[in-house]
């Protein structure tokens, strides 16, 4: 019995560092057809990133946005397990503001491999990248991040100082989060992609829209509370009643909340 406690001690722990990759990234294949959004120009790019590598999505752009008349832009980062042509197609909803959606290193067909040096890498020169061109205005940039992709996009805030953020059901940190699941496992000292989006948040002034699944049974509300209360900057709470983890989009108030939360930037 001594010897099947021991054994049972040591494996786990050893088990979920080797693991760890698969536990947390779930690539998903690329998808059938480009994605198209009524009343838009969706634009196939492909984007250079670091390793020589380039990764493929859409920009859904505002008709009519040009050199002299440049639009507002949202950035999305997905979940762990999303692949992001479909937020392409809802660009609509975010009526005067175009969309760029990008898939992950590994995700969507792109090559590399996701981990959290990388994925934060790719995201910053994503933004500069969309920052550049003629037709988006610099000064109104605005990033989602869902789930796994919040944590990106919380580093992108303190790097690049965006015109807001919008967090969809966050967490304080993937280190945490496992914590809760694993107890008594060290997954601080085994973890070597924490997505510590609590340590940055106390020094981020963007305003944030935080969107919870009140049924959230991946990453409880208790960890985007955490999150929420140490953001320095403006801030909205809205959780969802009754929604959960991988359905929170389906309720109307969801992406009201986006709208009005993008209108208020619009205005400042």
């Amino acid at each position: 019995m001594l010897t099947i406690i021991v054994g049972i001690a040591l494996g786990l722990p050893l088990l979920l560092y080797l693991m760890q990759d698969h536990l947390i990234f779930h690539p998903q294949p690329a998808p059938p057809a480009a994605p198209r959004a009524q009343g838009r120009v969706v634009e196939t790019v492909r984007i250079p990133v670091a390793d020589g590598i380039a990764l493929s999505g859409w920009l859904a752009r505002v008709p009519g946005a040009t050199g002299s008349a440049k639009a507002p832009l949202i950035i999305y980062f997905g979940g762990n397990a999303e692949e992001v042509s479909w937020m392409a197609e809802m660009a609509p909803r975010f009526a005067r503001w175009s969309l760029l959606a990008v898939n992950y290193r590994g995700y969507g067909g792109n090559p590399g491999a996701p981990g959290e040096k990388a994925m934060f890498a790719d995201a910053l020169t994503l933004y500069d990248w969309a920052a550049a061109r003629a037709d988006v205005d610099p000064t109104r940039m605005a990033v989602i991040g869902r789930s796994l992709g919040s944590g990106v996009a919380v580093h992108v805030a303190i790097a690049r100082k965006p015109a807001g953020v919008v967090l969809i059901t966050p967490y304080d940190s993937i280190t945490a989060v496992a914590q809760a699941i694993y107890r008594f496992v060290p997954v601080s000292l085994l973890l070597r992609h924490p997505f510590d989006s609590l340590a940055r948040a106390p020094s981020i002034e963007a305003p944030m829209l935080a969107l919870v699944a009140a049924q959230d049974r991946v990453i409880p509300p208790v960890h985007a509370r955490r999150l929420f209360e140490a953001w320095r900057g403006e801030k909205k709470w809205r959780e969802i009643p009754g929604a959960g983890h991988n359905d929170i989009d389906a309720d109307p108030a969801f992406w009201a909340a986006m709208q009005t939360f993008l209108e208020s930037l619009e205005r400042t």
